[in-house]
């Protein structure tokens, strides 16, 4: 029989293998990071007639430091003009959710950003 010290490499190899899978796992189908729009009804797209999601925006949105990221996602309804909304954004599914927010309710770095966009 191999001793202890023979099978620790292999072990080792192991748990880091388990840990990389979750990980994996965890940026893939768990992970979501906030983004910050302003609606423009000049950037939607009716995209179905029959389809319950009728409507597709694509708009420039900012996380909390202002990082900017183009983003696409689906509504059923045109949404109101100028509104604020955050989305919920995950690496591989894109826009899974929204909501919208108030303005005094953007991270400081996303306001200075939309504002210099709508100057």
């Amino acid at each position: 029989m191999e001793s202890l010290k023979e099978k620790i490499p292999m072990i080792i190899a192991v748990v880091i293998v388990i840990v990389l899978l979750i990980g994996a796992y965890y940026f893939i189908f768990v992970y979501k990071t906030a983004y910050y729009v302003q609606i423009d009804n000049t950037k939607i797209e009716q995209v179905s007639t029959s389809d319950d999601m009728k409507y597709e925006y694509t708009l420039t949105a900012y996380n909390k430091n202002g990082k900017e990221k183009e983003v696409k996602f689906k509504t059923s309804r045109e949404l109101r003009e100028g509104a604020y909304l955050e989305l919920d954004v995950m690496v591989t599914r894109g826009v899974i959710d929204w909501r919208e927010v108030q303005q005094e309710e953007l991270p400081d770095k996303v306001k200075s950003r939309i504002r210099n966009l709508s100057k």
